[in-house]
């Protein structure tokens, strides 16, 4: 009899441990996203817990949110907030959710990094896919003691970003950002690059600089090391009226210099700026990228076709590519052609 009684309190103790355990495992284990795909869930330097809940309340489950909140309430989490982008995965319950959040245990994001035209645009592009504040990057960039860390000046801090994706965290501060800029920087100037460079007697700020005007040239990837060719044959020219090089006369210098790159055509009155980007008024190459250039206009520069054209104009078919010509008086043929194509389309 007592043992009959014995085996039942053992029985009654198991179920209710089996029931408690199926309580617990419920309220902190099963799903806390009512979603069917991974939601994210983004937390700042802003955010304190009341406003973590606000991030999760719209995703979760009702029961498993409660869960959350009740971990939060016997922990410190609400005293150390850490920031980041952490994925709230269909089946992830609210206590693995809530060990990734207290431990900083991010995803990283895809983070493009685009070839734009100035430094502002960069920075905005950031601050669009990061936590970063756009000011305050633009501010960096455009401060010469901070872009002197990284080896470069306020007119060459743009040759720090290759185009690509990145994997980064959310929250990277603005020096850690830089860092794996200057890291992927270093990895893209392999020796076979730099060998290419040094045989033009190139630095990589200069392969960057005029791979920036061929790339504002023309978007035409299989063009782009004839442009290249054309720009290198007169920086190195060596006979004639130009013993110390001849200029450029990059016309998209000229708009850099205005800060007009909506201009349709360059007249002669816009060739005068006192501008160290102005390209007919100055020899060799300008003191910076006039844009973030593209790997592709990058590799044209490396791989610049050698031929004798000096001079090139838009052609005028509107096709996005280009007449060349080896003597001036061929050029101005191929000049006259483009200008009248213009006018009478009424392109002013």
């Amino acid at each position: 009899m007592e043992q009959t009684k014995s085996r039942r309190y053992i029985l009654g103790a198991a179920i209710c441990l089996l029931v408690i355990a199926g309580v617990v495992y419920f309220y902190f284990f099963t799903s806390l996203s009512s979603k069917n795909d991974t939601e994210y869930v983004y937390i700042d330097d802003d955010d304190n817990v009341d406003s973590v809940y606000l991030k999760l309340k719209p995703i979760a489950n009702s029961s498993s949110f409660h869960a959350f909140k009740t971990l939060v309430r016997h922990t410190s989490y609400a005293d150390h907030i850490r920031t980041g982008r952490f994925a709230i995965k269909p089946g992830q319950g609210a206590f693995v959710t809530f060990r990734h959040m207290k431990n900083g245990l991010q995803e990283p994001v895809n983070v493009t990094i685009p070839s734009v035209r100035t430094i502002a645009d960069m920075a905005h592009a950031v601050s669009q896919k990061l936590m970063i504040n756009e000011k305050q990057l633009y501010d960096s960039l455009t401060n010469e003691t901070f872009c002197k860390k990284y080896g470069y000046n306020t007119e060459t801090i743009a040759c720090i970003f290759i185009p690509n994706t990145y994997d980064m965290y959310w929250n990277a501060s603005i020096s850690k950002f830089m860092d794996r800029m200057k890291k992927e920087s270093d990895n893209f100037w392999n020796s076979e690059r730099m060998a290419k460079a040094k045989a033009m007697n190139f630095t990589p700020e200069m392969v960057i600089t005029l791979a920036s005007i061929v790339d504002e040239e023309t978007a035409n990837n299989g063009e782009k090391p004839m442009v290249a060719g054309m720009y290198y044959n007169r920086l190195v020219f060596r006979d004639g009226e130009y013993p110390q090089g001849m200029p450029l006369q990059a016309d998209p210098t000229i708009k850099f210099a205005w800060k007009a790159f909506d201009l349709k055509r360059i007249y002669n009155k816009l060739l005068y700026i006192d501008s160290p980007y102005n390209t007919y008024k100055n020899t060799g190459l300008p003191p910076g990228p006039i844009r973030i250039p593209s790997v592709a206009g990058i590799d044209a520069v490396l791989n610049h076709v050698k031929h004798n054209y000096l001079y090139m104009c838009a052609k005028e078919d509107f096709s996005g590519t280009h007449n060349f010509a080896v003597t001036y008086a061929e050029h101005l043929q191929n000049a006259a052609r483009y200008s009248k194509a213009l006018n009478e389309r009424g392109i002013k």
